[in-house]
């Protein structure tokens, strides 16, 4: 996957274009990923137990992986992920624009 959990992102298009946020879930079947601080939604909570009160509860929404784009930690610019191929056969991600390979 060119996008892992714990990478710093960019938002590409939509409401939030221009936020920055770590994944924090992601659903490769879906195409889809939670960004911290990213696509909020408003949900009605019932209170369920004594202490926990009901209301208005916002949280993050999953957002398709192509409104994403990964930030590079070297430059630290949104770029595009490409792949190389290690001395041991190991994969592994780089930044398209300074060619820095991306570590979590």
């Amino acid at each position: 996957m060119r996008i892992k959990r714990g990478d710093t992102v960019q938002v590409i298009s939509g409401d939030d274009k221009g936020k920055r946020g770590k994944i924090l879930k992601i659903f490769p079947g879906a195409g889809r990923a939670v960004v911290e601080g990213v696509n909020f939604v408003k949900r009605h909570a019932r209170a369920t137990r004594t202490g926990q009160p009901g209301g208005i509860v916002e949280k993050e929404a999953p957002i398709h992986l192509s409104n994403l784009q990964l930030v590079c930690p070297a430059c630290g610019k949104p770029t595009r992920v490409g792949f190389e191929i290690g001395p041991q056969r190991s994969k592994s991600r780089t930044c398209k624009r300074c060619g820095e390979v991306v570590e979590r």
